[in-house]
């Protein structure tokens, strides 16, 4: 399946400002992000960015670059404007690539655009729980899925609740959890319908994206993937183990 990647890179963020073009072995962080991409099977890679800075260094990466509006509320906003600008097709695959995953594995990206081949709206990717810490992490986004493998709900809570085991802190018994790994993929005529409705209720409430396109009545699909991803970077700590990860490598 032939698709895109478009990267948002805002350089402003609450926790950690200015990361996207943060030192890590001596490369910006959002230059390991484009290099990660451009090793899946990606026809094309781009950056969709609010600052001009940003779009000056990516040119030289090498990836394509557009220059996008500050006052959009989600990376998917920021991809749709760029969908519209270069004029893709309505039946177009883009794989929204977060700018702060310089670890994420290629293979995992051209899975998450495979999600797509037999029809759903949306694709997207998750990994089992194997601890009680991680499953009562508000931090880490739980999904139940379908026997068809879809997502029927996504949350910040211990979800599924085995009602058998009580109170106690433990996974749910019989089934495995999913932790979700925030990578989708989606067709542009179903990132434009997401993008013109407005924000569910249950999305506030739960502040997941996600949610919005379940409540409009559409199909995530979502792969499991047994080894978990390296996690992105939020805060300095994040930065630091990164570095380390990338020293390792080196």
């Amino acid at each position: 399946m032939s698709f895109r990647v478009v990267i948002p890179a805002r350089m402003q963020s609450t926790r950690l400002p200015g990361k996207v073009l943060l030192d890590l072995a001596g490369k910006p962080l959002l230059q390991h992000v484009v290099e990660r991409a451009r090793e899946s099977a990606a026809a094309e890679v781009w950056v969709a960015t609010d600052n001009d800075t940003v779009m000056a260094r990516a040119q030289d990466w090498p990836a394509r670059v557009q220059l996008t509006r500050e006052d959009h509320h989600s990376g998917s906003d920021r991809i749709l404007e760029v969908a519209d600008a270069q004029g893709w097709d309505d039946d177009d695959v883009i794989v929204n690539l977060q700018g702060d995953e310089p670890l994420l594995p290629a293979p995992l990206i051209d899975a998450v655009a495979q999600g797509l081949s037999d029809g759903a709206d949306w694709a997207t990717l998750a990994t089992p729980i194997h601890n009680a810490s991680e499953y009562f992490d508000p931090n880490a986004v739980k999904v139940v899925c379908n026997r068809a493998g879809d997502a029927m709900y996504f949350s910040r809570a211990p979800i599924p609740w085995d009602r058998a085991q009580g109170p106690q802190r433990a996974l749910p018994q019989g089934m495995q959890a999913l932790r979700h790994i925030g990578l989708y993929a989606y067709r542009t005529s179903a990132l434009r319908r997401y993008c013109a409705a407005a924000q569910a209720d249950v999305e506030r409430c739960e502040s997941l994206e996600q949610l919005r396109a379940l409540s409009l009545g559409m199909r995530i699909a979502v792969t499991v993937c047994e080894e978990p991803p390296p996690a992105g970077v939020d805060t300095p700590e994040d930065l630091e183990r990164v570095r380390q990860a990338l020293d390792a490598e080196g």
